[in-house]
């Protein structure tokens, strides 16, 4: 029996994400143990964790800040992206306005900022993660598709931002595949960098700081004590009890099951999946140009995201987003080989000229996800704890921002920041199993159905159009 051409490509593909597969990886902390103390505990040591626990400590360098990751920092999520870290803080402009007219000039203004401070950030503390301000470029696969992209330029300038459309010779001199008729370069919302890298240098950010680091510490629980709150533990391979006394919490477990049961009704976990080339020869190269080396993306209902880094390889994902049944998660919904076969296909469809290239890594890695696409924030414990969920996919970037959102709303003062609608508001909920999985799988095949009718949409996404509710991948 011989391998079909994506078999060959992906036959020696280790099933590990590419960004944590590498020797930079830093030694884990010792698991918290026994009973502890601390004026702010933060649970979860992804980008929302990892940037609260470092603004926490630089707004009061006495403040006890203490970090606990059931895994190490960055395992999940935060070094499993595809690395594009976007200025939007909405899930894009479009989205943003729909939902948040009155202040979406507000939002880009600070979304703008963050961005900047992320630049700043990495450059202060020499966080070697290959940041490039390369911006994005959106490409129009179908004829359809042209239209849109006008659309969304147009928008894009009328909130000032710096954005040129590309007719098709134009778009494949910037990138060359034969299926591009068009696109958009949005040269200022978006930086490229290397995600691992980027959370393990957070982390050590927060370790010179002065902030605690206790990694493979699991929360298993968490009540009021007194004036303060309780988070019961488990550390090390034996499970070893440990409880954490802390002042306030700030909860940064994002896709996992969230130790609020209220969070449950607003967060869907999906699966994303991508695959990782092997390093390009230089005529393989050559033959794709790329010299701006922009983050890209089709823009179909079922997207491919897909970039080259900093060694030459090309990281290709996206198209499926895949959710089981009772926001299930669990590591073997990593990999997922028709997902990784149709990724395969689809990459060798863009870039005919690389056939023959392999994959050296396949992965997936599970996002939260709610109805508007873009995070949402609260408090609990009057206001001894706070969250912050539902980045949808574009968590590199907001995180920074929701993690000085979850401050403010500690802090217990009105900010600016604590008076944006996007702050307090909720995104609609989603429905209990098994109207859950029934409403998302149907969705799903609708938005499949629209990419190959022109991007017409159903009655079941009108409707969904129309009461504010929805799925993305």
């Amino acid at each position: 029996m011989t391998l079909s051409h994506t078999g060959r490509a992906l036959a020696d593909a280790a099933p590990v994400p590419y960004w944590l597969d590498r020797p930079e990886r830093p030694d884990p902390l010792p698991p918290l143990t026994g009973e502890q103390t601390a004026d702010l505990l933060v649970v979860g040591g992804g980008y929302s964790g990892l940037w609260a626990a470092l603004l926490a400590k630089r707004d009061d360098p006495g403040r006890d800040v203490l970090l606990v990751e059931a895994g190490t920092c960055g395992w999940a999520a935060s070094g499993r992206n595809g690395g594009f870290c976007a200025a939007s803080l909405t899930h894009g402009l479009a989205n943003g306005v729909d939902r948040f007219p009155g202040e979406v000039d507000e939002l880009e203004w600070l979304g703008r900022q963050n961005l900047a401070a992320i630049a700043a950030t990495v450059e202060a503390y020499g966080i070697d993660c290959d940041f490039e301000r390369t911006g994005e470029l959106a490409v129009a696969v179908q004829p359809y598709q042209l239209d849109g992209l006008a659309e969304d330029a147009a928008l894009a300038r009328r909130y000032g931002h710096d954005v040129r459309l590309l007719d098709a010779d134009e778009v494949r001199a910037e990138v060359a595949s034969p299926t591009y008729l068009g696109g958009m370069w949005d040269r200022d919302r978006v930086a490229m960098l290397d995600p691992a890298k980027l959370a393990w240098g957070l982390r050590r950010a927060c370790l010179a700081e002065g902030v605690r680091v206790a990694e493979h510490t699991r929360v298993t629980g968490l009540r009021a004590d007194g004036a303060a709150l309780r988070a019961t533990t488990a550390g090390g391979r034996d499970g070893l009890p440990g409880a954490v006394r802390a002042g306030q919490v700030v909860l940064a477990t994002n896709a996992f099951p969230p130790l609020l049961r209220r969070l449950r009704a607003w967060i869907v976990p999906v699966y994303d999946y991508a695959l990782m080339t092997e390093p390009l020869t230089a005529e393989q190269r050559a033959a794709i140009g790329w010299r701006n080396r922009q983050g890209l993306a089709d823009v179909g209902n079922q997207f491919h995201y897909y970039r080259i880094t900093a060694d030459d390889r090309i990281l290709f994902g996206g198209y499926d987003a895949v959710y089981h049944y009772g926001n299930r998660v669990a590591p073997e919904l990593e990999q997922r080989a028709a997902t990784f076969a149709a990724l395969a296909d689809h990459f060798f469809t863009t870039f005919p000229q690389l056939d023959g290239l392999r994959f050296s890594h396949s992965w997936g890695g599970v996002i939260d996800t709610c109805t508007r696409f873009c995070p949402f924030f609260g408090t609990a414990y009057d206001g001894r704890l706070a969250y912050a969920a539902g980045f949808t996919g574009l968590g590199v970037g907001a995180t920074r921002f929701g993690a000085r959102v979850m401050l403010d709303l500690l802090g217990g003062v009105e900010t600016p920041l604590t008076r944006l609608d996007l702050v307090r508001r909720k995104p609609l909920p989603f429905p209990p199993e098994p109207v859950r999985a029934a409403g998302i799988n149907l969705t799903r095949w609708s938005l499949a159905r629209a990419d190959v009718h022109e991007g017409r949409r159903n009655v079941w996404l009108r409707t969904l159009d129309r009461l504010g509710l929805g799925f993305d991948s």
